[in-house]
């Protein structure tokens, strides 16, 4: 039972999401900066008065509900909810000032998209928006794959001893470092290194493919943005079409797979531990159903013969498949093709893929492998036991950065978040159904924003009913803190209406 929330609680919910809106005040100074050096003046006016306005919200927080206590459990989950609703609706208004957007609401749905990775756009007009809002578009999806709560703790909330109650609150839980904040820390140094590196090459392909200097620099910084925090931005509407390069997609493939991999992997690799790339449940995971979805995708696409060329047909689903299974939401082809032209099959290939998502504590979002790979070991356990004799002891283990004994509080905590995510894309499909789009457009566009995606078979568009986007937003929300937060504050809001 949740006890009815005093005003304590609230002082400290609200104190912390104020640092987290301070923190997202900060993240302006980079298109700020970049509006400067390219003299979009209006566009300086735009994140001028927004830097402002979020500054004024945050700092009225941290006065108001100025508390030298520390966070504890839901107040650490009420307080990311919160904030991540507070960062949306700040971080909408240069979106909304730019004049790229037709309502405030399509403004907040691209800034929730960028923030959690997800990639779906309502913006208008996209091949003629500033380097400004580019930049801030890019470094929403950017920061949102490390996550906003990561940047508070990394600058905004050192020593904090229920900071580790901040970092769950935003679907992550392994600590890379006994300190979450020094492991905070970490993922952006990883983030940054592979950010300094990645674009310098997306540099050179870009100029490669004739690009001039300049361009080719913001368009591969905006690219690795995107495709490392599996994002699925881009600063052209026609996406990776406008590019028509093999060499840049095969490139960016292997971006959404590294920002699909868990940090801490990451960072173990870095150590010098190379066994854990094959030990790994979550690598095993990701390699089996990447190749089912993409057997699947392949078939379907042979059937409707619209890639008559194997190595075409191959590049065009494989860059796809990965794209949908990392979370990112890249493309080469157009949204509705996935329906009109690959097909059922192939398309249900492409959902399978986005549904099942990434790797936990990664900037993808979806079932997560881990969870993915924990059923799987549970049910072989459960097909061991039935074989085996009564009095035997059947254990099950397995391998996540070190052997892990599968107990029941792994598989119920496994099964519980996969039921959620079903529901999420069932109640997103019944919506789309219900606003006039077709069963299996309804489907694809619901796992993707669930599963913070960013693929989308036509339904996401300026011109879909309000009350769907709404409803995307929240699948966005959800999805991307994994629940609990949000679960928590609903919580939070019963106990404060019913008193327990």
């Amino acid at each position: 039972m949740i006890l009815k929330p005093t005003f304590q609680d609230y002082r400290i919910i609200l104190f912390f999401s104020g640092k987290i809106v301070v923190g997202l005040a900060l993240l302006m100074l980079l298109p700020l900066s970049t509006s400067v050096i390219f003299q979009e003046w209006r566009v300086v006016v735009d994140f001028g008065l927004s830097m402002c306005a979020t500054l004024s919200v945050g700092y009225l927080l941290l006065i108001l509900f100025h508390t030298d206590k520390d966070p504890q459990w839901v107040h650490g989950m009420a307080a990311v909810a919160i904030a991540w609703i507070l960062c949306t609706l700040l971080g909408a208004l240069p979106h909304y000032l730019s004049g790229h957007f037709g309502s405030f609401l399509d403004a907040c749905f691209d800034v929730m998209s960028g923030h959690t990775t997800t990639g779906l756009v309502l913006i208008q007009d996209l091949d003629h928006v500033s380097h400004g809002l580019n930049m801030w578009r890019h470094e929403l999806t950017y920061v949102g794959g490390q996550g906003i709560v990561v940047v508070a703790l990394t600058f905004l909330i050192p020593g904090v001893s229920g900071a580790y109650r901040l970092y769950v609150g935003e679907g992550k839980e392994e600590r890379i470092l006994p300190n979450v904040v020094k492991t905070a820390r970490m993922i952006w140094i990883i983030s940054l290194i592979y950010l300094a590196v990645g674009s310098a090459v997306l540099w050179i392909g870009c100029m490669w493919e004739g690009l001039s200097p300049l361009r080719a620099l913001l368009h591969g910084i905006w690219l690795f943005m995107a495709n490392w925090s599996t994002g699925g931005f881009a600063p052209q509407s026609q996406n990776l079409i406008y590019y028509h390069s093999p060499l840049i997609e095969f490139f960016l493939v292997a971006l959404m797979v590294l920002g699909s991999l868990n940090f801490a992997l990451h960072y173990t690799v870095w150590n010098g531990n190379y066994k854990e790339l094959y030990r790994n449940i979550e690598i095993h995971s990701f390699a089996v159903t990447l190749t089912v979805s993409f057997v699947l995708c392949c078939v379907g696409l042979i059937q409707v013969g619209i890639f008559p060329e194997l190595p075409i047909l191959f590049r065009r689903a494989f860059l796809h498949v990965v794209s949908a299974h990392t979370g990112t939401g890249s493309a080469s082809v157009y949204s509705r093709q996935f329906i009109t032209d690959w097909g059922a099959p192939a398309a249900l290939g492409v959902i399978l893929a986005m549904a099942i998502g990434g790797s936990a504590c990664s900037t993808a979002g979806g079932f997560k492998g881990i969870r993915m790979g924990i059923l799987a070991k549970a049910l072989w356990q459960d097909i061991k036991r039935l074989v085996s004799p009564e009095s035997a002891i059947v254990v099950q283990k397995f391998h996540h950065i070190k052997d892990r004994v599968l107990d029941n509080a792994h598989v119920r905590s496994a099964a519980l978040i996969v039921l959620l995510y079903v529901l999420t894309y069932a109640i997103g499909t019944a919506a789309g159904v219900f606003c006039g789009y077709p069963v299996l457009d309804a489907l694809f566009d619901s796992v993707s924003a669930g599963a913070n995606v960013g693929l989308s078979s036509g339904v996401t568009s300026p011109a879909m009913p309000a009350a769907l986007k709404v409803v995307y937003i929240i699948e966005m929300w959800a999805g991307r803190l994994e629940f609990t937060a949000i679960l928590v504050l609903l919580g939070m809001g019963y106990a404060t209406i019913t008193g327990k």
